[in-house]
């Protein structure tokens, strides 16, 4: 028993440094574009400072083929089949209209980290966030989120805000929830009940940053083929999905 347990932790270890050593290539992958529009996922350092907390490649990369599948299948967007993963302050990250940013209630952004996010933002970029729930992980989000901008409020997005509209009619507050708090009958996490679509908005009115609060759009895209998970709340995240991405190249 004690050499099939140390079996194990070396199996665990070894899995975990492969998983160290494929981040470090995801966020060296190339990052020029070749297509109009890429899944472009940020890389952030966990809270506290450091990238051995970071969970900025959740769901990755299943979310992101099933997302490429999404808006290829349900638009004229031409939309590349790679994505990309890049650290906010790359200059490349200016040549991609939209961040994805996961699990943010995990997240730490230092000074630097927030100036760029800020830059970006201003000159018309676009973040959505997602995967983040309850009290405790809202106020870690907002730490980080008032460097970038300490003088904007972040609002509730209106059921008449275009990026509701863009293409598909998203009235209808649903909250959309992680597969293993659905397995257990639930379909929220920690204490986030209530679902929010909060934004933060620039000086003309433009959204620029889209917050998915107690729901988990990613492992609905990760999971749509997996018989598990619902379709229709597969079907609500990818349209949701593609609303962000029209909004995003359009605005």
């Amino acid at each position: 028993m004690k050499r099939l347990a140390s079996k194990c932790l070396l199996a665990a270890a070894l899995a975990s440094a492969a998983l160290v050593a494929a981040g470090d290539d995801l966020v060296g992958a190339p990052s020029q574009p070749t297509h109009e529009f890429h899944f472009t996922r940020m890389y952030y350092g966990g809270y506290g400072g450091g990238w051995r907390g970071s969970t900025f490649d959740t769901d990755y990369p299943e979310a992101e083929q099933h997302f490429w599948l999404g808006v290829s299948r349900l638009t004229r967007v031409d939309i590349g089949e790679r994505g990309r993963i890049l650290e906010v302050t790359d200059d490349a990250i200016f040549d991609y209209p939209w961040l994805y940013a996961v699990e943010v209630g995990r997240w730490y952004l230092d000074d630097a980290e927030a100036a760029r996010l800020r830059e970006y933002l201003l000159r018309g970029g676009f973040l959505m966030t997602d995967d983040f729930h309850g009290s405790r992980q809202w106020e870690i989000f907002v730490d980080s989120m008032q460097r970038v901008f300490p003088d904007r409020p972040i609002v509730e997005i209106p059921n008449d805000d275009e990026v509701k509209h863009v293409l598909y009619d998203l009235e209808e507050r649903i909250q959309i929830p992680g597969i293993y708090p659905l397995m257990s009958g639930v379909t929220y996490e920690q204490d986030g009940v209530t679902p929010h679509w909060r934004g933060i908005y620039d000086d003309a009115g433009r959204l620029m940053v889209a917050i998915n609060f107690n729901m988990d759009l990613g492992d609905a895209w990760e999971h749509a083929n997996d018989p598990r998970y619902p379709e229709p709340m597969t079907g609500l995240a990818t349209r949701y999905a593609v609303n962000y991405v029209i909004y995003a190249m359009t605005h």
